[in-house]
Parts: structure tokens; C-alpha cells; sequence
């Protein structure tokens, strides 16, 4: 069935709107969707059929309310050494049959510097009481990688997408002021807040897409709707709920072979010991960055503690990018020891499960 309007993120209707529904719509909101129509100046009968159709043509590829995960599970960015022979495979188990694993990617460098035999590199989630080391080891055995390495993030200066928003930035945009880190200490849920919480991070699927998606939320929940809402603003205040966000299909090119990016760089800085935050408030406040964290790679990554990712169309803009970032640190009187570049190639992308059921009932099938 041919679409009624266009799919491509770059239609200028599309455009204004994914520049919005991306990741500029914060927190908890209950009518989602006039929120999207309100910032972009579309019109909301306009934004849901637009949505809806670019859902429908693989263009969106999930449509959901993020959560801060850090808040609510322990989690790291792992990277992998894996046999070159097994490392699909292992690509493969991670992106299909664990749930705790959420970004899946192989990657390289230019160069072989320090920690360029890491490969396969993934982001791991285990419910608070949980062991980051044990679900790790399992996968370990499950996969036939042969070592791991946890970088838990100590702070957050940037996470955000925006790939429609970023494309018109220039190397060095930069906000006024530096980035706030955010914390990663977890938080305790009621029961209650538990079962909305799962019910409302689930992506929507077409027909709740609408005025009001949170209706049949609140069903799941086995709560009046206005109590739904009511429980999900309170996870407002207690800083678990992210943002509202379409994300787009940004890896795989669409059926007309428009692609949203085809670059994606995992930066790598060392800033001096006890100026990390220093650092990474200054990284964290160029716009390119998508995401953007204290991590402790140690000495197989030349103690890098600054780490961030930037997306691009043109492999060249990343780099300017990085540059650009580079000049601002020296410029302000931070040295940097060690830098890198990371390239993604084939990646998976997916939330990351955080419940405490399901991670039990995994390691019952997958015991040893």
C-alpha cells in the first residue's frame, strides 16, 4: 500500500517535526503528542498522521517514553574482545537473546591504538541488587568472548538523538554554558510505581499513536488513567522518566536508500585525574554530541574517562566535529593525554530490559 504522505525524514513537514519528536520533548507529558504539534508549529492532526506513516514505512522505527535507566538499574558500556571467527555470532546472541544488552555495535579504528582488539562494544543494564560482573561472565560463556571490560558511568553531560536537529550544526556550536553532569545514583520504587513504570516505557504501537496514548497504558497497569498519570509525574520528580522521543531508523538505509547517517564516532578523551567533570561539562556542551559520559576505560584505552558519540553523514564532519572539540579543550586549559575515534559499524540498537522478573527467568533458561 503506497503511503498518503511522504516518509522521508527529510520531506520538510517530516523534518519540522522529527526536530522536535526526537528528543526535545522532556519528562512525562500527558498528552505527548500536543506537545510535538505545539513546539513544531504543525498542526496535531498533521504530526499524528505523519508519525503514524513514518512508523508504518520503517522511517520510525519505535515511538516510546525513555527512561533514565541509570537511575534505575546498574548499568556500563562493555566492550568485547571476541575471536574475529565468532564475532557475528556473538553480535548476533547480544542483539536477539539478551535483553539486558541495548546498543549492540562492531567497531574499529583508523589505527591500531590502545584497546583497537575491543570489537564488539555494548551497553548492559542489571536491575538494582543485581551483578553487573555476573550477567557479564554468563555472556561471556554464552558468546565465546574471551575477555570484558565494565565502564559504569559515573556522570552523564549529554543524552540526548536529535539526528534531523544536528544536521544543520556547524563544528564548535556550543551551548553558553557548560553541561551539568548528571548523577547515576539508583532510586527505590513502590510496587505501584513499578507496574507503571513498565507499562509506560513499552513503544507505542500504531493506534496508540493518538490524542491520548496513555489510555490503554493505564489498563495494563490495572490503574484509573488519572492515576496513571498521576504515578508517572511522580517518577517525573524522582528523575526516572527521560524524554518522549520517535527515534528513527538511523543505521539501515530506507526503501528509497535515504539514509539518516551513516557515521557514527565513539570519541575517546583522557582529561587529567580530577578535572572530569571540568572535562566533560565542556565536551557535553557542544550540540553535536548525542550522548556524553564520565567512564573509566583504564589502561586498555590509554585511561580515557571522557567519552561521547557524535553522528554524521559525511565520515570527514565527524572528524571536523571532534576537532572543533579538541580546539575548545586546549583553548580552555584542559590537556588531554590520549584521544581517539571509535567507528560503528554494524549495530543493533534496542531498549534495554530492567526488570527484575525477567532477569531471573533469563538466567533460569541460560544456566549453566
Amino acid at each position: 500500500m503506497t503511503p498518503t504522505f511522504p516518509v522521508e525524514h527529510n520531506d520538510p513537514i517530516n523534518a519540522k517535526i522529527l526536530a522536535i519528536s526526537e528528543d526535545l520533548i522532556a519528562g512525562f507529558q500527558r498528552q505527548p503528542f500536543h506537545m510535538i504539534a505545539e513546539k513544531s508549529g504543525v498542526p496535531l492532526e498533521t504530526v499524528l498522521e505523519r508519525i503514524r506513516t513514518m512508523q508504518q514505512a520503517g522511517i520510525i522505527r519505535r515511538v516510546r517514553q525513555t527512561l533514565l535507566s541509570t537511575k534505575l538499574a546498574h548499568g556500563a558500556l562493555v566492550a568485547w574482545k571476541v575471536p574475529e571467527e565468532k564475532l557475528n555470532d556473538a553480535f548476533d546472541f547480544m542483539a536477539k537473546e539478551d535483553p539486558f544488552s541495548g546498543h549492540v555495535v562492531i567497531r574499529s579504528t583508523d589505527t591500531g591504538v590502545s584497546g583497537s582488539g575491543y570489537r564488539l562494544w555494548t551497553t548492559l543494564k542489571v536491575p538494582v541488587g543485581e551483578s553487573l560482573d555476573h550477567h557479564a561472565t554468563a555472556l561471556l560463556r554464552l558468546t565465546g568472548a574471551t575477555e570484558y571490560l565494565l565502564m559504569p558511568a559515573n556522570g552523564v553531560f549529554a543524552l540526548g538523538v536529535g539526528h534531523t536537529r544536528r544536521k544543520t550544526l556547524e563544528p564548535g556550536d556550543k551551548s553558553d554554558e557548560p553541561a551539568v553532569m548528571m548523577t547515576t545514583a539508583t532510586v527505590e520504587l513502590t510496587p505501584e510505581e513499578w507496574r507503571v513504570l513498565l507499562a509506560l516505557k513499552e513503544e507505542l504501537a500504531f493506534d496508540e499513536i493518538c490524542e491520548n496514548p496513555w489510555v490503554r497504558r493505564a489498563e495494563i497497569a490495572d490503574v484509573p488513567l488519572e492515576r496513571f498519570c498521576e504515578v508517572a509525574e511522580t517518577l517525573n520528580s524522582k528523575k526516572v522518566i527521560g524524554r518522549f522521543s520517535t527515534f528513527l531508523e538511523h543505521v539501515k538505509p530506507s526503501a528509497s536508500g535515504e539514509r539518516v547517517t551513516r557515521f557514527n564516532g565513539l570519541f575517546h578523551w583522557a582529561v587529567p585525574k580530577g578535572r572530569e567533570i571540568e572535562g566533560g561539562a565542556e565536551v557535553g556542551r557542544h550540540y553535536c554530541m548525542t550522548h556524553c559520559y564520565w567512564r573509566e576505560g583504564g589502561p586498555q584505552f590509554g585511561d580515557v574517562n571522557i567519552m561521547g558519540v557524535v553522528h554524521g553523514t559525511e565520515k570527514e564532519r565527524v572528524l571536523e566535529h571532534k576537532a572543533a572539540i579538541d580546539r575548545h579543550l586546549e583553548a580552555v586549559g584542559i590537556p588531554v593525554s590520549y584521544t581517539n575515534v571509535f567507528w560503528g559499524g554494524r549495530s543493533e540498537i534496542k531498549p534495554s530490559e530492567i526488570s527484575p522478573k525477567v532477569y531471573a527467568e533469563w538466567h533460569a533458561q541460560h544456566a549453566d
